[in-house]
C-alpha cells in the first residue's frame, strides 16, 4: 500500500483517523472542514484508502454525502450498493442501517455532512463482512 495519500480532491485529507479506526476495515483520514459552530453544519472530508470502509452504522439525525475523489459504494441494509463518483450526493435519512468506502482498486473522499447535528448521534454497528463489501461491488 502506498506510504502517502495521493491527491484526488481539492479538500483537505487531515490526520489519520485513529479515534474511529475500530469502525473502519482499513485506514482512513478525517478533516473537519467547518468550523463557525453558530452555523451547526458539521461538515468532515472523509478519505479512504482502497477496500477502506466503514462498519454498518446509522445517525439519528441523517447525513449528506458528497463525493469529492476517487471511487467509492455506499449501501443500505437490505438494498444494492451504489458506485459513488465525484460529484455524486447521497441523502440519508434518519435511523437508516449504512456503510460507505472506497472501491477495491481507488482511494475515495467524500464530505459527510452531519444532519440535525442537535440530536444525531452515530450507532456503530458490525463490521461489514469481506463476502459483503465483495457482493457489493461487484
Amino acid at each position: 500500500m502506498e506510504a502517502a495519500v495521493p491527491k484526488i480532491s481539492d479538500f483537505p485529507v487531515g490526520k489519520e483517523n485513529t479515534d474511529y479506526a475500530r469502525y473502519f476495515s482499513g485506514r482512513s483520514w478525517l478533516a473537519l472542514l467547518t468550523s463557525n459552530k453558530d452555523l451547526n453544519v458539521p461538515m468532515f472530508n472523509v478519505t479512504f484508502e482502497p477496500g477502506c470502509r466503514n462498519n454498518w452504522h446509522s445517525h439519528s439525525g441523517g447525513q449528506i454525502l458528497i463525493a469529492v475523489g476517487g471511487v467509492g459504494y455506499y449501501q443500505e441494509r437490505g438494498k444494492n450498493a451504489v458506485r459513488m463518483e465525484p460529484g455524486d450526493i447521497i441523502e440519508i435519512g434518519p435511523d437508516i442501517e449504512h456503510w460507505h468506502g472506497a472501491a477495491p482498486d481507488s482511494w475515495f473522499s467524500h464530505i459527510g455532512i452531519e444532519c440535525n447535528p442537535k440530536i444525531n448521534k452515530n450507532t456503530w454497528l458490525e463490521p461489514v463482512s469481506d463476502e459483503e463489501y465483495a457482493g457489493a461491488v461487484k
